[in-house]
């Protein structure tokens, strides 16, 4: 059985045999690392061994599949979350950028005009102008993006001070 993967730069009609099957969960789970953990400092090495991959394999069968490499998935991914913020949150754009995972302002601001075509301020702007929903308090943000320690999650923290009993809360009396 042969699989066709698409174009995938000079070489156009590679062909993959039954290990494709086994290859495309690895690189989902990859997928997934960088999906939920987009914020954390990823590199390649961390990606492929989660796919359990040498990173010359993982970064070649991950374009293969996808279309782009592990670090424009990545980076595109933390713009899409820079953008929802930037949009719906009342944080600064320093703000935005290391909660999404870059680690310095320079280089998120070019990457985010590259990708969208303005710069984040200007289109916190522009989405401010367009109306939509009131901008969520940044302290609010910031709680609910903090690894939680113990026992109460980030939703029940926020029911919590918003004076809202939890279903736990309920139970214990």
């Amino acid at each position: 059985m042969l699989a066709v993967l698409p174009p995938c730069g000079p070489r156009d009609n590679r062909r993959v045999g039954g290990s494709a099957l086994f290859t495309l969960p690895a690189l989902r789970r990859a997928r997934d690392l960088m999906d939920r953990d987009y914020a954390l400092p990823l590199d390649l090495d961390a990606m492929a061994r989660t796919a359990g991959y040498s990173k010359y394999h993982f970064a070649r069968g991950f374009a293969a599949a996808y279309g782009e490499t592990p670090a424009a998935y990545l980076t595109r991914r933390r713009v899409e979350r820079a953008k929802s913020l930037l949009r719906t949150a009342n944080l600064t754009v320093t703000e935005v950028c290391f909660l999404v995972g870059f680690e310095s302002l320079g280089s998120f601001s070019s990457r985010f005009r590259r990708m969208v075509g303005i710069s984040p301020s200007e289109y916190r702007a522009s989405a401010k102008s367009a109306g939509g929903p009131l901008p969520i308090p940044g302290c609010f943000v910031m709680m609910w993006t903090r690894p939680h320690v113990g026992d109460r999650k980030p939703e029940e923290a926020v029911r919590a001070m918003a004076g809202f009993e939890s279903e736990g809360d309920r139970r214990t009396r």
